[in-house]
Order: structure tokens, then sequence, then C-alpha cells
């Protein structure tokens, strides 16, 4: 089982919960899981990190090279796939022009040709305003999970030096 990291999830976790300043364990666990070849994401969520020029563009230039899967030509096979369910649906047309413009499309086309579970914050929505990395998953049957579901999954530990408590056993 792979995962496939979407944007909000980088974005989040350094603005948030895992800052790089005082989480490194956070990141270190991606590097880690990634050399393994269990966590990945896409050039397009690179490219819109890449953009943000702060702790996080740095750290994905720094070991994005095998981190951000690029779009090959069996990725592009998928992107009928993804463009006929959503146009399919009852969405508006400016959020169907919206989605085929952002690495959400990018994200679910790779999520298909790797069988990747795709990892996001975002939740499913049902609205034809905007169109959501869960209902495409849903709609596409493509397995997806917030982050902290693939933690605990994953059995990943943050721990801080000798941790002696109920929950260190597990």
């Amino acid at each position: 089982m792979t995962y496939l990291i979407d944007a909000n999830v980088f974005i989040q976790a350094k603005n948030l919960h895992y800052g790089l300043d005082f989480c490194p364990a956070f990141w270190q666990w991606l590097i880690e899981h990634n050399a393994t070849g269990r966590v990945f994401s896409i050039d397009r969520v690179a490219d819109q990190i890449k953009a943000g020029d702060d702790e996080l563009s740095e750290w994905a230039k720094k070991y994005g090279d095998s981190l951000f899967l690029a779009t090959d030509s069996n990725v592009a096979s998928y992107f009928s796939t993804v463009s006929t369910w959503v146009t399919q649906q009852d969405y508006e047309p400016a959020a169907v022009n919206s989605f085929f413009q952002i690495a959400d499309y990018y994200l679910i086309a790779h999520a298909l040709a790797g069988e990747h579970i795709v990892v996001t914050h975002e939740i499913p929505s049902y609205s034809e305003r905007r169109i959501k990395i869960p209902d495409v998953c849903a709609g596409l049957d493509i397995n997806f999970m917030t982050p902290y579901e693939m933690l605990r999954k994953e059995c990943a530990r943050f721990v801080l030096g000798n941790v002696n408590d109920e929950y260190s056993e597990r």
C-alpha cells in the first residue's frame, strides 16, 4: 500500500501541528517512508509548495527528488477516466474548469495509475460549486484518508527522549 499526499497535508503540517522547527520527526518520517516506497506526492503539488518561498519550499527542494512523482504517459492515460467522471456529475461549469487546472486533477490520475491511497485534509462536500478530492475518490473507487489516519495505520511515533507512560508501550 502506498500513499499519495495532497498539498494541504504539507501546508497544514507546516503551519499548524508539525512545524518544521518544532516537530522535525514528522518530516523525517515522510522522508524515511518515501525511501521505502510507501509515501509520495506529485510534481504538481511540488510546484505549488515550491512557489511558497518559505521553509516548506526549501524542504521540498532538498528532499523532493524522489518524493514528488512525475506525471508521465501512464498517469496521463487516466486523465480521461477522471475527466469523464467529473463532467458526468452535476458540478457547475466553473467548478469543472477550475478542477482541471489544479493539482487535484493530477493527484487523482496519479492515484488511479499507481493504485495509491490519497491522503488529504479535505472532507466530502457534495457541492456543485467546488469539486473536492474525497468526492472524486468515492466516485472512482479510490481509497482516501486523513493524514492522521495514515499515521495511525502506519504506527508512526514521534517520541521525545525516553518517555515512560501508558502511551509509550504502543
